[in-house]
């Protein structure tokens, strides 16, 4: 393997890939990354054993060739570096030279770098999983009993792509644009962070979900498990609906949340025609109140949402008003906006 290449260019390929590979490893080959020189350019890739992240930078090439290196080891050197660089193999040792510095590093053979083998997938398109997926990812659980709740559920409704994630207190479901049918399919959380802004080619299959946005591709294995009939969770006949502008509701959440002491603490919304009081009461911080102007026009009625989860839905919705659809203090509510009607996030109530 001999090769010169672009600071800039590397340090953004070993980025990309980067992202995958834990800090921590048991395997000493995960805290690797593979190094491939083809005529052209050199692609690096990188693993977990879950994820497989892949991308490509072009470089001068004089000698092809296969390494692994210590991922953070390169990075680093690459974000350092003064210029252009220089890699070349000689014997088991990797010489990176950038002007005047020289670095030897160790490295390990490529044939002992994992890989997930070939695969066949049921369907493919094109789609922006990483704004389809972005609105709902807050929602993601975290219940180690519960693992096929640590990622997002993609799947198709009537030709339309969906989006659920849920902790069993909040759920959030983002529709987007058309897709051909396929099986529904939870992706983990890691791999979520990790999606590509913007259009991309987007693979399924039983077990994983490949993601190629230009020469950057992404593979991960699913989460295996039956994700939750979530539909039956979301009410349909909740009849009083509060409307108030987002911004001055959330203002006014944030701003009672000041005396919160704890996570678990909530804020009661008591509604009533013209206005919306937020309140928050801590046992060993006091309380406060804050009210906004709302449209409403049903019997008044006291609702209480954990504190964070209720700042947290407001947040995904763009400026302007957001509707809040309440049966009674004990059932499920459900925020929309007539601003962008594809979100809607259902909150667990709470005793206050």
């Amino acid at each position: 393997m001999k090769l010169t290449i672009v600071r800039s260019e590397l340090a953004r390929v070993l980025t990309n890939v980067g992202r995958v590979v834990e800090s921590k490893n048991t395997i000493p080959i995960l805290g690797n990354v593979k190094l491939s020189a083809v005529p052209g350019q050199l692609r690096i890739t990188g693993t977990d054993l879950d994820i497989v992240a892949a991308d490509v930078a072009p470089a001068d090439v004089a000698e092809e060739g296969d390494i692994c290196v210590d991922a953070k080891l390169l990075t680093d050197i690459a974000k350092k570096a003064g210029g252009d660089i220089s890699i070349s193999l000689e014997s088991d040792r990797l010489i990176v030279k950038s002007g005047r510095s020289v670095f030897k590093l160790a490295t390990l053979a490529a044939a002992d770098f994992p890989t997930f083998g070939a695969e066949s997938y049921s369907a493919s398109f094109d789609v922006d999983l990483a704004a389809l997926f972005a609105p709902v990812t807050f929602a993601i659980g975290n219940d180690a009993n519960r693992p096929f709740l640590h990622g997002v559920f993609f799947h198709v409704i009537d030709g339309e792509a969906v989006a659920v994630a849920t902790n069993g207190h909040r759920l959030a479901r983002h529709k987007g644009a058309e897709l051909p049918e396929f099986d529904g399919v939870i992706v983990p959380q890691k791999t979520v962070g990790m999606l590509p802004k913007g259009e991309a080619n987007v693979s399924v299959s039983e077990n994983l979900i490949r993601i190629i946005s230009g020469e950057f591709s992404l593979t991960s294995k699913l989460i295996d498990g039956v994700f939750p009939d979530y539909r039956r969770v979301i009410p349909t006949d909740n009849e009083l609906i509060a409307s108030a502008e987002k911004d001055d509701l959330l203002k006014a959440s944030d701003r009672v949340a000041t005396v919160s002491s704890e996570r678990g603490n909530a804020v009661k919304l008591s509604i009533a025609p013209g206005a919306i009081a937020l309140t928050v009461q801590s046992y060993d911080r006091g309380e406060a109140a804050d009210e906004v102007q709302a449209e409403y026009s049903g019997k008044p009625v006291d609702v209480g949402f954990n504190s964070i989860y209720f700042r947290d839905a407001l947040q995904v919705f763009p400026a302007g008003l957001v509707n809040l659809a309440i049966k009674d203090a004990a059932s499920p509510a459900v925020v929309t906006s007539p601003v962008y009607p594809a979100i809607d996030i259902t909150l667990m109530p709470m005793r206050v």
